[in-house]
């Protein structure tokens, strides 16, 4: 019950952030603008399965501003959530009250993916309305499935951010901590992968070839590329907005995009929770 108490209080206090709302309304009117003019990326217009552009335009309502602002939103919503209040104070009247630091971190983080979860609901919402209204036809399957992943992919930020919380002493490192492990995957994933060419290939690579496979694992180790791997395990028309290699190995398979969200999850949680559970806060 105590879970619960701390979740429930999480989620009402995480809606009347200035900041939260602020990214909201920004990802909320990204979405309807792309949903209302059906944009579909060039790649999309060329075709690999057939889809209909309708549909192809669906998915890619939340796809284009979700990139941006889904992690975004994960990560802003959980940095301060321990480490804020370890630094005002607020946390050790929290744990004098019949809560454990096990009900705090994961309490915490199950309020704020329920934040992530309503926004993310709210605009695929909006999306569908419009879809509806305007679309030739809708693609309710498709649509619930999308709506879906983008819960999962932004809850692997609420956990990164919870856990940096949870790890960190102050709300500044732990802000630190957020933010460059963000720009690592928004833009930074890119050049380890050219470093690892360097390394194993060299600068260039022969016509015709492609990265080894284990050096395309290591690709997708990145939540947003996992992401990417997953949405297209679940929903084959992602092909047609994606260039990323195909190999015959197990583990580049699109389906391995889901146990690498799940992983993404559960470790930083659980990693910071062990820290924060043995961490002298007074």
């Amino acid at each position: 019950m105590s879970l619960q108490t701390v979740a429930r209080k999480e989620y009402h206090q995480c809606r009347r952030s200035p900041a939260v709302l602020g990214t909201v309304s920004l990802f909320f009117l990204s979405v309807v603008f792309f949903a209302a003019i059906q944009w579909v990326p060039k790649i999309g217009q060329v075709g690999y399965s057939g889809t209909p552009r309708f549909t192809l335009a669906l998915i890619n309502s939340l796809g284009q501003p979700g990139a941006i602002f889904v992690p975004m939103l994960g990560l802003l919503v959980g940095y301060h959530t321990i480490a804020g209040e370890r630094e005002s104070g607020a946390l050790k009247m929290m744990l004098a009250l019949p809560h454990t630091r096990r009900d705090v971190v994961f309490g915490k983080f199950l309020g704020r993916v329920a934040v992530v979860m309503a926004v993310t609901a709210i605009a695929g919402l909006a999306v569908g309305v419009i879809a509806l209204v305007t679309y030739a036809a809708f693609d309710v399957k498709s649509f619930v499935i999308n709506t879906t992943i983008w819960v999962l992919y932004g809850s692997v930020y609420v956990s990164i951010a919870v856990g940096f919380s949870a790890w960190m002493e102050s709300k500044r490192k732990a802000l630190v901590g957020t933010v460059s492990l963000y720009a690592l995957f928004m833009l930074g994933w890119d050049a380890l992968m050219f470093i690892l060419q360097l390394i194993f290939i060299g600068p260039t690579l022969p016509q015709g070839a492609q990265l080894p496979d284990v050096i395309q694992f290591a690709g997708v180790l990145n939540p947003a590329r996992a992401f990417m791997f997953a949405s297209r395990s679940a929903l084959p028309a992602y092909y047609e907005l994606t260039v990323y290699s195909e190999s015959n190995a197990a583990f580049l398979q699109d389906w391995i995009g889901f146990p690498i969200l799940a992983v993404w999850v559960v470790v930083p949680l659980s990693l910071g929770y062990l820290r924060f559970r043995a961490a002298d806060i007074h």
